[in-house]
């Protein structure tokens, strides 16, 4: 995702705690799992595993052990435990019609990670993608808890509209999603223009492509964006309406982004409805 190693290790590790945190659970303990080749400075392997270690020191959790193989590419993951009351357990299959769909980040970093590869992504555009895949959802969850969030999950591999579809499966609803409200990172516009989509986007595409209803307006630029597959992205989070502005207001206080991007209905035949700008 980045050429820093120390970074490499954050974002891994907030890749990983943030999978608990979308179920309302808290981090207890962590174990690292690394692949690492034979012909790398081992100092590599130091500052990647320091820099997750600072998350995981962040997410208040305990690094207990590890697992470490050779391998020709440089992995790095994290095995997370966390504890949650098993009655309050939110999980992806709560979406109710009339309820609020809110996101936690803006999307684009899978386009940026492309473009970085292909030294056409600017500085800004970098840094952006960098602050989001190293932020913990843990405040956010928090928040998400206090104002009675009914379904959550978080955006990572399948993209936006990937893991949207995810949740209204598992719901039966259809969820409209309004493209002008979703938020997306500076600079990933241009890069998606200029065809500089990572072949996953593509992939989530043709997944998904039955089960969404496109209004005419919503051009390829803006599909491979929705489809564009994250890492540590912000959690999806559905809550109802009376309590949207609270959830909005409570992650604003607690230093977090927070945007309205839809609404869930009754089933209409589509899991998604994406309408244009």
């Amino acid at each position: 995702m980045v050429d820093d190693p120390y970074l490499f290790g954050q974002i891994a590790a907030v890749n990983s705690l943030n999978d608990v945190y979308a179920m309302g659970a808290k981090p207890l303990t962590v174990m690292n799992i690394v692949c690492f080749p034979n012909f790398l400075d081992i100092q590599v392997l130091g500052d990647i595993l320091e820099g997750g270690c600072s998350k995981i020191q962040e997410a208040g959790a305990v690094l207990v052990g590890g697992h470490t193989v050779e391998d020709n590419e440089p992995k790095y993951g994290l095995s997370v435990t966390a504890l949650i009351d098993p009655n309050k357990i939110i999980s992806n299959a709560g979406v109710k019609p009339g309820q609020t769909i809110v996101l936690t980040k803006p999307i684009g970093t899978g386009i940026i990670s492309t473009g970085i590869k292909g030294n056409v992504a600017d500085e800004k555009s970098i840094k952006k993608a960098i602050q989001v895949m190293t932020a913990l959802n843990d405040k956010a969850c928090q928040v998400m808890i206090e104002v009675g969030a009914t379904a959550c999950t978080d955006v990572t591999g399948f993209g936006l509209l990937g893991h949207m579809i995810e949740m209204a499966e598992a719901s039966n609803v259809t969820i409209e999603v309004e493209l002008s409200l979703v938020p997306i990172i500076d600079g990933v516009i241009d890069l998606a223009k200029m065809g500089i989509v990572p072949a996953g986007a593509r992939e989530n595409l043709k997944y998904i492509e039955s089960k969404v209803k496109w209004s005419k307006n919503v051009n390829e630029v803006y599909r491979d964006i929705l489809a564009d597959p994250q890492t540590a992205g912000g959690l999806l989070i559905a809550v109802d309406s009376h309590r949207s502005r609270d959830l909005i207001s409570g992650l604003q206080a607690a230093g977090v982004e927070g945007y309205i991007i839809g609404q869930a209905l009754e089933f209409t035949g589509k899991y998604i409805t994406v309408e244009g700008k």
